[in-house]
């Protein structure tokens, strides 16, 4: 044991990572050979075609829906939002899964695994004739189409929904595992973690540029059979890539279910409501330091915020988990509790984004989308440019921005997550005063050439919506990337993916919300005789009034936001709480 003592770092023992993190076996893993950058390029790899796949589907479901199973406007757009949003829900028992039982890696494998069932059976709805509508004879109008029977529409959304449920085991553990490749505990490689959520959108949205461009095209030109195998096969890559990898991640051990502790801190607290709390934190219930650091967690002080929950930490004889808890477990609570607020006004940024995907292209398919004699630019497509300035914005302000204002804050990230999140939702808000001046030419241009038929097209360039477009991109900058760092970040160490999926949810909500504020509009604004401002035949609608209203209502988010963010309190950093030095004693005590 001296020996060991006196060569120090020269032994090895120092070259392990300190933040709880283990091979696949669960033995200790060595900084030098696991994690880092070389480990994430394997899930950032999975993530790029992984991108490709999922907005191969969600880029042009809409018009596949309209022009394939003949559905109208607000129908259309709904079950878009509604698959959507049924993707960004699901990472809530995924999450959970691996929190609680198989750890990310499993829970990932056998997400990724339905995943691509679903993708294979997606493929064949749209490929086999059995499994799709016929089409439409030479100039007979949509509503006299051939509809979809009740096998081939449940066969399509059977499919649709079996790749939800699979996203749910990938999406909330794959960025999850990417940051947990860092040890916070080496001052370099918590630098680069610092990093690593913009440059992991920057690199995912290479995928998803590519499948609003090629694949977009492909489907709307050389059919949807291929412009649907592609992603599928992409998937698969992405699979094979990510395991790959296998030999070179670091894991978190699961913890136990993390809702159950935070179900257990409430009924704990609501039993004891009548004990007063002792003034000294130290007659509340805790372990050991040396009891964390031996599982890689971190001990959480007491703190002021929610103090009613302090309740369940109080000694009173009885240890059941559901009468006595841990002061830490109770911090955990809390950290999760506090950011609901903080969810709440993320849902209507996530509202913007899923109309900006299916809104903003159903007004491209009115507009004239020629480039030369012989190439129509796709509807669709015009949402690569929300890709395209995403990924200029991340380069400039992660190079240029975050070191030039870093030299005022000395904040390492350059600005706080919730200003990030804040100057989105201001962008946010001028995207929709945009699109309603576009909007409004785009009425004008049809009235004044008596274009009023639904299936009309404007003489007025699709790239009149270009800049609302760009300015997405650029929101989503702030606004996405704020929003996933700032989840993982403030999520404690045991509910790391409980956390992430709150970054899921509030995309889930918003596009729940969308459907609803979608379908309530377009009845209140039919009622008593009004022609209605969301209609089948967008030339006769009044899109222009919506987008207005729904700048209003981001303004007012904007300002709900702005007394949310100013009450709430980052938690304190674990790694400047106990060192690395101090980590080390306490494990060889």
């Amino acid at each position: 044991m001296s020996v060991v003592e006196e060569k120090g770092p020269a032994s090895g023992k120092e070259d392990y990572t300190q933040d709880g993190t283990v091979d696949l076996k669960g033995g200790p893993v060595l900084r030098s050979k696991t994690g880092r950058w070389k480990a994430c390029s394997f899930i950032v790899g999975y993530e790029v075609f992984e991108r490709m796949a999922y907005y191969g589907i969600a880029s042009n479901l809409v018009v596949y829906l309209t022009t394939k199973l003949h559905e109208g406007t607000v129908k259309s757009s709904n079950n878009v939002s509604h698959w959507v949003g049924s993707v960004w829900m699901m990472p809530l028992a995924g999450a959970y899964i691996a929190d609680a039982y198989f750890g990310r890696y499993w829970t990932f494998v056998i997400g990724s695994f339905i995943y691509l069932l679903g993708m294979c059976l997606l493929t064949l709805a749209v490929s086999l004739r059995a499994l799709r509508p016929p089409p439409c004879a030479q100039g007979v109008e949509d509503q006299s189409c051939p509809r979809a029977s009740s096998f081939q529409r449940g066969i399509f959304f059977f499919a649709l929904y079996i790749i939800s449920v699979g996203t749910g085991g990938t999406k909330p553990n794959i960025s999850t595992m990417g940051a947990d490749q860092f040890d916070e505990f080496e001052p370099k490689e918590k630098s680069h973690k610092l990093s690593f959520f913009n440059w992991w959108f920057f690199s995912i949205f290479f995928g998803t540029l590519f499948a609003n461009t090629f694949l977009v095209y492909i489907q709307d030109k050389r059919g949807w059979t291929v412009g649907y195998a592609l992603p599928t096969l992409g998937l698969a890559v992405s699979v094979l890539v990510f395991l790959l990898g296998s030999p070179f991640y670091r894991h978190k051990l699961p913890s136990g279910s993390p809702i159950t502790r935070i179900l257990q801190v409430f009924v704990a607290a609501g039993r004891k409501w009548k004990v007063h709390v002792p003034d000294d934190p130290k007659e509340l219930h805790e372990l050991n330091m040396k009891d964390y650091v031996s599982n890689g967690r971190n001990r959480i002080d007491k703190s002021s915020a929610l103090s009613f929950l302090d309740k369940a930490a109080i000694k009173t004889g009885q240890t059941s988990s559901w009468m006595l808890c841990t002061m830490t477990q109770v911090e955990e609570t809390k950290q999760m509790i506090k950011m609901i607020p903080i969810l709440i006004t993320t849902i209507i940024p996530s509202t913007l984004t899923v109309q900006a995907s299916t809104l903003f292209i159903k007004q491209g398919i009115t507009l004239d989308r020629s480039m030369g004699p012989h190439f129509d630019i796709p509807p669709a497509c015009l949402t690569a440019f929300i890709t395209i300035f995403m990924l200029l914005s991340i380069v400039i302000y992660d190079r240029f921005f975050v070191p030039a204002i870093r030299r005022y804050t000395k904040n390492p990230r350059g600005i706080t997550m919730l200003q990030r999140f804040g100057i989105g939702l201001v962008l946010h808000i001028f995207v929709m005063i945009t699109a309603c001046f576009a909007e409004r030419k785009r009425l004008s241009v049809a009235r004044e050439n008596n274009l009023l038929g639904q299936h009309d097209t404007i003489p007025l360039t699709i790239f009149i919506l270009l800049p609302q477009f760009a300015l997405v991109g650029v929101a989503d900058n702030f606004v996405d990337v704020a929003r996933l760092e700032f989840f993982y970040d403030q999520a404690p160490n045991g509910m790391k993916s409980l956390g992430t999926s709150y970054f899921t949810t509030s995309l889930g909500l918003g596009s729940f919300f969308s459907s609803f504020l979608l379908s309530t509009v377009a009845d209140l604004t039919r009622r008593h005789g009004h022609k209605g401002w969301i209609l089948d035949n967008l030339n006769v609608s009044h899109l222009d009034y919506y987008y207005a209203f729904m700048a209003v209502l981001s303004f007012i988010n904007f300002l709900c936001f702005l007394v949310v963010a100013k009450l709430f309190s980052y938690n304190v950093d674990a790694t400047d709480s106990i060192t690395l030095e101090k980590r080390l004693k306490i494990q060889q005590k």
